[in-house]
């Protein structure tokens, strides 16, 4: 199978490239500054005076016909950048792709285009097609500073963008990076809106459509704030970080992938506006919709089941919220060409028993094998959303695909399925019987007897964090208790692994002051809302 690549279309490197400007020799500065180009100058530079340039001002540097824009940052000390030399960032250098001491020229950039839109959303009107097409390619070229940026993302989430809108935003997201064409009318996928730890259901539902025969190539996002993306709990028993040519390749032998997505550059506006968004801790609906299909459109995708849990500490609280969601939703992906199948699901707690990526990979492997001790809340999850997108199957029946899925998973042939796609993306040999867990390790306990009425998706979450997860792949959150079980007084409720002392000294104290459970009585359980 050869899938086709549409490239954006670039645009002129500089409005005055003729200009002539004073040479300094690059040097690669060691600093993430994750999705955003940062430049370093010597105050005593020689063209940092001649050029009147501020700190925080945007830059432009040219080396061996690339460029790129930059926020200028102003140092000292000589250790960091000499007084002939420009420095650039980690994601900087690598863009502009020459080597170190190549000479770079930099110059005043031009103020970014689409400011005079970015500055009309920010008092509250409603933009085009156009305006959005214009501010997006901006942000994907990196000619906004962060501050740009967040004014955009404030303005969006403050005044709420109506329906068409969001539409404009999803195209332009999807214009101004690569699409994928897989010369197939029917392309699934599946995916869910976050927030629900543990809730690894691609990692079975992808060998179970492509056991079924349809096409499935998942390319998935790395944790940005979670205890682990699906790349990450991927990335313990396979590699996920693999050419697209060789994703390709797995994708037509085995017809589907369990992938990073960060190396196909789809919607790269996203991950730059993701970079302003969590931190800030927005998630508007609009840039929710807007992220998700445009990274489905570019990926290929023609049919799409979506995930969206409803719980008490889920990003989704209510029905009415989650209904409001779905509609949005749809009325962007039909403008957008893309088939939708909307899934409300239970979001009132964590999915599966392990939180963190060894721990999530074990429950994932157990499902697989049938496994006694495999979490059945997955099992069934996983089933019905697999179920769904195997009813996109034309020669499928309504109401058939779940029968379908489970026969598929009990016979071992999405076992067989998941293994040959690990075999082939680079296995890495994990042994789910006896995964390699932190070593150091304490348990939080029930402070009385009862039920468990409620567990905290985003405590435990940020437990599983503190403990190292997903940077330290074996620690994490072991759940030994879910919604409606009795405890005892002293019975350990979760247990938490980590590698390091220091982390684990900062999830004790966080569970210390939090365990995320609540014990109380059988009819406190709350309610859930699901729509199988």
């Amino acid at each position: 199978m050869n899938v086709e690549v549409t490239e954006p279309v670039p645009r002129p490197a500089s409005a005055n490239p003729d200009v002539p400007r004073s040479q300094l020799a690059l040097r690669r500065v060691a600093i993430d500054t994750w999705q955003e180009n940062v430049a370093f100058l010597h105050r005593d530079c020689a063209v940092y005076r001649a050029e009147g340039f501020q700190a925080l001002s945007k830059v432009e540097i040219h080396a061996n016909g690339n460029h790129i824009l930059a926020t200028l940052n102003v140092v000292d000390d000589d250790a960091i950048v000499g007084r002939d030399e420009l420095g650039l960032s980690e994601d900087a250098f690598a863009q502009l792709g020459v080597a170190n001491g190549h000479l770079a020229s930099v110059a005043q950039a031009e103020p970014p285009e689409s400011m005079g839109a970015l500055f009309r959303k920010l008092a509250g009107e409603r933009l085009s097609r156009a305006d959005f097409g214009a501010i997006v390619r901006d942000i994907a070229e990196h000619h906004y500073s962060k501050i740009e940026l967040t004014a955009f993302v404030v303005a969006c989430n403050r005044d709420e963008l109506d329906r068409e809108e969001v539409y404009f935003l999803t195209d332009a997201m999807v214009a101004c990076g690569r699409r994928l064409d897989w010369h197939e009318p029917l392309v699934v996928d599946k995916h869910c809106i976050g927030g629900i730890p543990g809730n690894r259901t691609s990692m079975l539902v992808v060998p179970i459509v492509a056991a079924h025969g349809m096409l499935f190539p998942k390319t998935s996002s790395r944790a940005i704030t979670s205890p682990a993306g699906t790349a990450d709990t991927m990335e313990v028993l396979a590699e996920v970080e693999l050419p697209l040519e060789r994703l390709a390749e797995i994708v037509r032998d085995y017809r589907g992938c369990l992938a990073w997505g960060g190396t196909a550059q789809l919607s790269p506006a996203d991950d730059v506006l993701i970079s302003v968004e969590r931190p800030l801790a927005i998630d508007s609906p609009g840039q929710m919709v807007a992220s998700i299909l445009s990274k489905k459109v570019a990926a290929g995708s023609t049919h799409l089941v979506l995930d969206i849990p409803i719980g008490p500490t889920a990003k989704v609280r209510s029905m009415p919220e989650a209904q409001r969601l779905r509609r949005l939703f749809e009325y962007v992906a039909r403008r957008m060409g893309l088939a939708l199948d909307v899934v409300i699901t239970d979001g009132r707690q964590p999915i599966g028993n392990g939180v963190g990526p060894v721990l999530e990979a074990r429950d994932v492997m157990r499902v697989l094998q049938n496994d006694p001790a495999a979490p059945n809340d997955l099992r069934q999850k996983a089933l019905r959303l697999a179920g769904r997108v195997i009813e996109f199957d034309p020669d499928v029946r309504g109401g058939d695909g779940f029968g379908i899925a489970r026969d598929i998973l009990d016979s071992g042939r999405a076992l067989a399925r998941m293994n040959a796609i690990i075999e082939a993306q680079g296995s890495k040999h994990f042994d789910y019987q006896h995964p390699a867990l932190g070593a150091l390790t304490f348990e939080v306990c029930a402070p009385h007897s009862g039920v468990v009425t409620g567990i905290d998706n985003f405590q435990i979450a940020r437990i599983a964090r503190l403990a190292g997860a997903p940077k330290v792949p074996q620690a994490g959150v072991d759940l030994l208790h879910k919604l409606g079980d009795q405890v005892a007084a002293g019975a350990p409720l979760y247990r938490v692994h980590a590698s390091y002392p220091a982390d684990l000294e900062f999830a004790r104290q966080a569970s210390g002051r939090s365990s995320g459970y609540t014990i109380g009585a059988a009819d406190e359980v709350p309610q859930a809302f699901v729509e199988f």
